[in-house]
Order: C-alpha cells, then structure tokens, then sequence
C-alpha cells in the first residue's frame, strides 16, 4: 500500500508569517495536533504541533504575563527541518520514518508541493488493517528453517485445510538458522490448523499452550 492512498489530503497549513494565537485557534478549531507551515511561495518551510505551542505558552500560574509572545510569528517557534514523505512511498517504509525519528505526522510531497499529510494514528490505524487484527481471527506462530519455500510450504496447509490467511509476516528468530512466520487467519479455534502444522514435522510456538 502507498501513503497516497491514506494521507489526508486536504491539508490546514500556517504561513511562517501567522502568528502563535493563530495557530492555536486552528488546532483547537480543526482538533488537529500538528499543522505545516508554508511560506508565501506555498513551500513547506517548517511545521508546528500542539507540544509547541504549549512548550512556548506561560505556565498557567503566570497565563496574563507576556501576552504579547502568543503575537510572534509562528516562524519562531516551528521545527524547520522537516521530513517528509513522497506520495508514492509504501506505507511499511515511511512507518520507519515515524519509528526511528520519533515524530508525529509527516507532511507529503510532490515535487515540492505539499498534496497531503499522515499521522501517526492513521499509520497505526493502516497498519492494523493490514494485518487483519481488527477482524475475528486467529493468531499462529510457526517456526521454520531460514531457508527459501518454507513459507509456500505452511500457506500449503492452510489452502488444504481451506483456511483463509489475512496476513503474514515473517519475523528473525534469535538463532539465524531459523525465523519465525506469523500468521493470522480466518478461524475462531485454530487447534486443528496447529494440529495438521505440528503433524508435518513443523514447531509452533504460538499457540503452545495445551488446548489452544
């Protein structure tokens, strides 16, 4: 799945000219927790968020002193190195960008226009769906050599079984002669799935508990 096709597309932006009361008002007016801003060529030069706007407001014992900073331009307070996505970007990928930079939302980009923005609870929400967590389902881990066919072998055992798979992933194990696959499919009591799996030679370690 590419990000085009869960960005949000019609974006509220700021102008690095607008001030900090200004933005405040759209994100409580939108309910919204971060906003791009742009300047007046419409490039994205700087994006601001709810935490910086209250890192840059008085503490609410001193709330009527210096009234006068909530009328500084929002280009004051704004983190200016901003990543960003591209719309043709797989989801998995960009859900590195929020993991490994620790940010919560990503303005998108073509060609220097911004076309969308993406957060980090709609890549939350994506990638739940795409692995079928939010259906009735069930849950089974399988571990299996690190070599290739291994996988088309077990999805074997489900179409045989008439099993429908939601989704797989395949995890490293702590030995690299191994990995894990996992896989959620679509039935309630999976304990004649882990029977036939088990039966072909195959160790599953989820679900391991006796009647499960």
């Amino acid at each position: 799945m590419i990000i085009e096709h869960i960005m949000k597309k019609n974006v509220i932006t700021l102008r690095d000219t607008s001030t900090i009361k200004e933005a405040m008002q759209l994100l409580e007016l939108h309910q919204i927790r971060h906003i791009p801003v742009i300047n007046e060529n419409q490039i994205l030069v700087g994006i601001v968020s709810d935490s910086d706007i209250r890192d840059a407001s008085p503490s609410i014992f001193h709330f009527t002193d210096h009234l006068e900073d909530f009328l500084k331009p929002i280009s004051t307070i704004m983190k200016k190195n901003v990543i960003t996505a591209h719309p043709l970007d797989f989801v998995e990928e960009v859900s590195s960008l929020f993991y490994e930079n620790h940010i919560g939302c990503l303005p998108i980009l073509d060609d220097d226009e911004l076309v969308g923005i993406v957060t980090e609870t709609d890549m939350l929400h994506t990638l739940v769906e795409l692995m079928g967590a939010h259906q009735p389902s069930s849950h089974i881990e399988v571990k299996v050599e690190n070599i290739t066919g291994k996988l088309s072998d077990i999805a074997a055992i489900f179409k045989d079984l008439k099993v429908s798979i939601t989704s797989v992933l395949v995890y490293p194990h702590q030995d690299p002669a191994f990995k894990v696959l996992v896989f959620r499919v679509q039935t309630i009591d999976p304990r004649r799935v882990v029977k036939v799996i088990e039966d072909n030679g195959y160790d599953v370690m989820w679900p391991s508990e006796p009647g499960l």
